[in-house]
């Protein structure tokens, strides 16, 4: 890494970030000091990788020395400023019907959280200068970003290893925007609350969650409808499925703080009115045409329309059997 250059801001102010993060959007933000991840928590995941809890996602395995320490993303990087983005439908798709998860019901978060952190750089260089330099992260670089969001007091990472925010819990997006220049003030990690509840855990169907090892994506319903690229799914899966397609939200919806989750205001979270009328029928009719049309857009994209069809036909045997 190459020394830090006299163009570089000697300080910015902690609250103004997150005054301007709330303005365009965010429920919470919180500022890091750049450095390592602590020990324990690269040896965590050194061990959930090595014991294959990741499945088949390999890029996992990529890049574990920059994911240990963020500042080789960015040269100079001296602040890491974590956000969260409320996704909490503020309509639920009927019970009766096949079920998506709650982050998909709309457009690709990708493109809005990453439009918002870009424009908050902006904002940041109109105070202090353009001799500022920022990169904005939403799943786009090997970051550990639930750890930073802990490091940065938005929350505690819970029993099923996702970001739980007091009195909110999980239903949000994270993003990150690295910073050459350093804070007035940083922000300190939240203490576990998770505490006796196991909620979580119990929730998941597939007892996908080790509250000591983490999730092991092997069995997850969430990455067998999504990432999971096998052309069928066994019938044991079939029976643990219903009555979702796309995802699993059990988890999250089982937390006892997500009874003060916000619901989103956002319109680009917001599903087609079509979504709401899709049947079971519906679902297996569902043509190329119809995917490309209901889902412009959509993270739902991410599995395919081959894949969001054997979903759907696996939902369809367990309903029949």
């Amino acid at each position: 890494m190459k020394p830090a250059t006299d163009n570089i801001p000697h300080t910015i102010n902690a609250a103004g970030v997150k005054e301007e993060a709330r303005r365009l959007g965010f429920h919470a933000c919180g500022l890091s000091s750049a450095s390592e991840v602590d020990g324990s928590h690269t040896a965590f995941f050194d061990r959930w990788l090595d014991s294959g809890r990741h499945a088949g996602m390999q890029y996992m395995e990529r890049y574990r020395e920059i994911r240990h320490d963020p500042r080789l993303l960015m040269e100079n990087t001296r602040t890491i400023v974590s956000v969260a983005m409320a996704y909490r439908p503020q309509k639920e798709l009927a019970p009766h019907n096949p079920q998506i998860a709650w982050y998909a019901y709309g457009k690709d978060y990708h493109l809005l959280v990453g439009q918002r952190l870009r424009e908050l750089l902006v904002r940041l260089q109109a105070r202090y200068g353009t001799q500022l330099h920022g990169r904005a992260i939403c799943d786009t670089a090997p970051l550990l970003e639930r750890y930073w969001a802990w490091h940065a007091g938005l929350g505690w990472i819970g029993k099923h290893t996702q970001l739980v925010i007091p009195h909110a819990g999980s239903a949000f997006f994270l993003g990150e925007l690295l910073l050459d220049a350093e804070a007035d003030t940083y922000d300190t990690p939240l203490p576990n609350q998770c505490g006796q509840c196991n909620r979580c855990i119990e929730a998941c169907p597939a007892q996908a969650i080790d509250g000591r090892n983490g999730l092991n994506a092997n069995t997850c319903l969430s990455y067998l409808t999504i990432e999971n690229r096998e052309t069928t799914l066994s019938p044991q899966i079939a029976g643990q499925l219903r009555p979702y397609i796309y995802g699993c939200d059990r988890c999250l919806k089982a937390c006892p703080h997500l009874k003060g989750a916000p619901a989103t205001t956002e319109t680009w979270f917001a599903p087609a009115e079509e979504l709401f009328g899709m049947t079971g029928e519906r679902w297996q009719q569902l043509s190329p045409e119809d995917y490309r049309r209901l889902f412009k857009d959509s993270a739902v994209k991410r599995a395919k329309y081959e894949g969001l069809m054997r979903n759907i036909a696996t939902l369809s045997s367990s309903e029949d059997s």
